[in-house]
């Protein structure tokens, strides 16, 4: 093992910078939604290329006024992206009846137009925030195309589970979400849309995304249902008053009537803002990787509104009950009847009640795209090119896993590199270390990173298996006082079919792991309700890459 590195740096404060964290600097962006300016933030454009990819920053989870819960125009929402410092985002409102009846197609217009406005500066997918069938929410993203918008018509009439009545658990509805899976991957393979993916969002929240389901939508669907949402947003939701005082990511529930029973009381939390399916080392995730499932993660803001912003919805759906039916003008109109709600108002002030941050300003999801394009993007999902930072912990990443002596025939995130059996394996990580101020101004310090690595093992006979037992930290980096950028390199024999994949933090908020020292001496720490500052608990977690064993010369 070999790592490499220099002098130390401290957090540089900003004066604004509120104790509680209530987003700090984020209040310097005090416009509201009608004047936002449309310039990107610095490096959000013209990325150079590394090792032939574009690594672009994006979210797949925002929302607009055409949901029942939101308030941002669909142009606001693209500005606001901009100054974040993302290139590309997916605006998925909430399917229901008044989505169906009166937003969808005005949710289209609007996309197309937003499309237009911002070109290659940004990638405007549109997509849905799809409520499975015996399910929970998931994202749906589709490649602009001539049909879409009557796939998402059908998808949205015959397959919502709030607009069919398919919540329930039940084998009935589960195998209509298989049927509604199957319908999509039809949709690409009759070119009706160029592309589409699916990929479950906050899984662990309600505890209704049962094990089984998660591997019957891949089964139903490969290459459509790619992963899942592995940290959520709402990330300010947990801090304390005048915050929203909840749960991180709105994790503050607890089981149901169709929760999967097998899930523990831990999982209705999150874990350092991670999902306890991601966070947990040898859990869930770590169960679909073992199988060999190309299951992958990523990070999104679930954008309704702006913790910071100095906007709010005039009607402030958050507070109230049906939203659907809540009169929002003179007239009487609800969003029942119109499918939308009005533009956001100027608060006059901060607004810190609300659990969302803007988009760009906490979490990122990093693609490595072969070009700057819609299906560029979708194509390096599917291949699992993706690694996902809070707070803008580090400002690059790179994984390469090679044979040893094999220098430039690495292997990067999604890969798989095939050896013969015996070969010795290294893994070699190089991090460009922040050296600019966040959002909430402070420059972030990463103090340590964590590799871990699993066994792939094949499939499950029990298909609600939540555990995968061949999986560990096996090697921790002490990169406290490093600047500049760093290099990590760890070797080990491939003797059996194997996966890595790595995690890094500022080390502020760890305990052990949730299977024991043994498995992770020092995992992220379970998140307190009402007092859990995101800015003061960073993370990036990396996908994986799988190492393939053959007893050929």
């Amino acid at each position: 093992m070999t790592e490499t590195g220099t002098s130390r740096r401290g957090f540089l404060r900003g004066a604004g910078v509120a104790s509680a964290g209530i987003v700090g600097s984020l209040a310097a962006s005090a416009a509201p939604a009608e004047a936002a300016g449309t310039a990107s933030a610095p490096g959000a454009r013209g990325r150079q290329k590394k090792r032939g990819y574009h690594w672009l920053a994006g979210d797949h989870h925002l929302h607009t006024l055409y949901s029942n819960d939101a308030m941002f125009r669909v142009d606001d929402q693209a500005r606001r992206a901009l100054a974040g410092g993302l290139d590309w985002i997916v605006l998925t409102d909430h399917g229901n009846a008044p989505y169906r009846d009166h937003g969808l197609d005005r949710a289209h217009a609007d996309v197309t137009a937003a499309q237009r406005a911002h070109g290659d500066d940004l990638l405007v997918f549109w997509g849905l925030e799809w409520n499975i069938p015996g399910g929970e929410h998931t994202t749906l993203m589709l490649a602009p195309g001539a049909d879409d918008r009557e796939v998402m018509r059908r998808l949205v009439s015959q397959y919502d589970a709030t607009v069919v009545g398919a919540r329930d658990g039940t084998p009935e509805n589960e195998a209509l979400a298989g049927e509604a899976l199957r319908f999509l991957a039809d949709a690409v393979r009759r070119r009706r849309v160029r592309d589409a993916l699916v990929l479950p969002n906050h899984p662990a929240r309600k505890g209704i995304d049962s094990p089984h389901e998660l591997r019957d939508w891949q089964d139903a669907a490969p290459g459509i249902v790619i992963g899942f949402e592995g940290s959520p947003g709402h990330q300010a939701a947990g801090l304390p008053a005048p915050g929203m005082a909840r749960g991180r990511g709105l994790y503050d529930g607890g089981a149901g009537t169709w929760s999967h029973p097998g899930y523990p009381e831990e999982s209705y939390r999150t874990w350092g803002g991670f999902d306890w399916m991601t966070a947990t080392v040898g859990g869930v995730w770590d169960s679909l990787l073992a199988e060999g499932r190309r299951w992958w993660i990523t990070t999104t803001s679930d954008g309704h509104q702006g913790c910071g912003d100095w906007v709010k919805n005039p009607v402030d759906p958050l507070d109230q009950t049906g939203y659907d039916t809540i009169p929002y003008n003179e007239a009487g109109d609800t969003f029942a009847s119109t499918g939308q709600y009005p533009p956001p108002v100027n608060a006059g002030r901060p607004v810190t009640e609300y659990s969302a941050l803007p988009p760009g300003h906490y979490n990122k999801t990093w693609v490595g795209a072969e070009d700057r394009s819609y299906t560029g993007v979708m194509e390096a999902m599917r291949a699992g090119r993706m690694w996902v930072c809070f707070g803008d912990l580090v400002a690059g990443l790179d994984v390469q896993v090679r044979r040893r002596g094999r220098a430039h025939a690495g292997v990067t995130l999604g890969g798989t590199l095939s050896v013969r059996r015996g070969s010795e394996v290294e893994v070699v990580v190089t991090i460009d270390l922040a050296d600019q101020v966040n959002a909430a101004g402070l420059l972030p310090e990463l103090a340590r990173v964590d590799l871990i690595l699993g066994a792939v093992t094949g499939p499950v006979p029990d298909r609600d298996t939540i555990v995968a037992p061949d999986t560990r930290v096996v090697q921790s980096w002490d990169t406290t006082g490093r600047s500049g950028t760093i290099e990590l390199v760890y070797r080990f024999t491939a003797d059996r079919a194997s996966y890595v994949r790595l995690r890094g933090t500022d080390g502020k908020r760890s305990q052990v792991g949730y299977l024991g020292a043994d498995v992770d001496p020092a995992g992220p720490a379970i998140d307190v309700l009402g007092a859990a500052d995101p800015w003061e608990d960073l993370w990036f977690y990396t996908n994986p890459v799988f190492v393939e064993v053959t007893d050929r010369g």
